[in-house]
């Protein structure tokens, strides 16, 4: 397995210890704090109903990052999309690749491969990296409402490398 050093742009405030990557600070945890939390939350609240939160959240943090990035490096539409996959594979979450994105009507497909989740939970026969589906949805209805579009979508995860019989992920993303 070869090793790069990170693609993005970390910067470090001196006095504050905040780390900022183009537009936003970032927090820098190792993935089994995060994922141990995760599984705590899952047990007490059910994945059904955790996915259901994570899902609210997601899709409103995506809205936000979409937002200040396209303004940060002045780019739209489907540059954001490709930008938001690119980074958010860059910061260690699994490698995410956009098999299909069509704007205009509001859909996109999202393979992901080497899920962070999937890594800690094993194969466990259910969908394990159900965070990321709000973030679709999040960041494509970003973009449409940029465009001036009214158009509102809706993102589900189909399968997840967890489950037996796949290699990889996928989500989808529709218009409501």
């Amino acid at each position: 397995m070869s090793k790069h050093a990170p693609e993005m742009p970390i910067e470090v405030d001196s006095e504050t210890g905040v780390w900022t990557t183009d537009a936003l600070p970032m927090l820098y945890v190792p993935r089994h704090f995060f994922v141990n939390n995760h599984i705590g939350i899952e047990e007490e609240l059910g994945p059904d109903r955790y996915a259901e939160i994570l899902y609210k959240a997601g899709y409103k943090s995506a809205w936000h990052w979409c937002e200040k990035e396209a303004e940060c490096h002045g780019i739209e539409g489907a540059a954001v999309f490709e930008h938001y996959m690119k980074r958010i594979s860059q910061r260690g979450w699994g490698l995410f690749k956009i098999e299909e994105l069509d704007l205009d009507n509001g859909t996109a497909r999202v393979r992901l491969d080497h899920s962070a989740f999937v890594y800690v939970y094993g194969k466990v026969n259910r969908k394990v990296d159900y965070m990321f589906t709000g973030w679709f949805a999040g960041a494509i209805d970003q973009i449409l409402a940029a465009r001036g579009s009214a158009v509102r979508t809706v993102a589900e995860q189909v399968y997840s490398e967890a489950e037996e019989g796949h290699d990889h992920g996928l989500f989808v993303v529709k218009p409501l």
